[in-house]
């Protein structure tokens, strides 16, 4: 009666985790500028969106940096989007990424990193090195172009 009592309380759930990449190693695009980041995102992005709702997403690589996946991370309005870390990293672990790229779309189609996106940037980044997961870029996209934060030299 005890022992049965005691079981009870000491369930748990058994966490699985398991992955698997439907393209080839050979197929995979290598992601070796932001430019090519940035097709892989317009063509992924759905384009009723861009100048609707501001979205956060993630690009996933491997060592090579080839592209592993991409992920949406977050939806928010037309101003804003609030960007969890932990689904971040969460993501990229799972689908054994050595590395990701940021990207989000700024509805207005300004192209001008805000502090947010400077301090989130910052905060993911240190997340990353404490996981031995860097974030290589930030991109802000737009449908007719980007800002790389890599390229203005604003990744911490």
């Amino acid at each position: 009666m005890q022992q049965n009592w005691l079981s009870q309380y000491y369930q748990v759930s058994e966490v699985e985790i398991v992955y698997r990449n439907k393209i080839p190693y050979q197929d995979r695009i290598q992601v070796n500028r932001a430019g090519v980041a940035y097709e892989i995102l317009r063509q992924c992005w759905d384009e009723n969106r861009w100048e609707l709702v501001e979205e956060f997403k993630i690009l996933l690589l491997d060592r090579q940096n080839h592209c592993l996946g991409i992920s949406q991370i977050a939806t928010g309005g037309s101003a804003a989007c609030v960007v969890d870390a932990k689904i971040v990293f969460a993501t990229a672990l799972k689908a054994n990424a050595s590395s990701l790229i940021l990207a989000h779309n700024h509805p207005s189609g300004h192209l001008k990193a805000s502090q947010a996106d400077l301090e989130l940037t910052r905060k993911l980044c240190q997340g990353g090195k404490l996981l031995d997961l860097p974030v290589l870029d930030h991109l802000i996209v737009t449908p007719a172009n980007y800002l790389s934060l890599a390229d203005q030299g604003l990744m911490p």
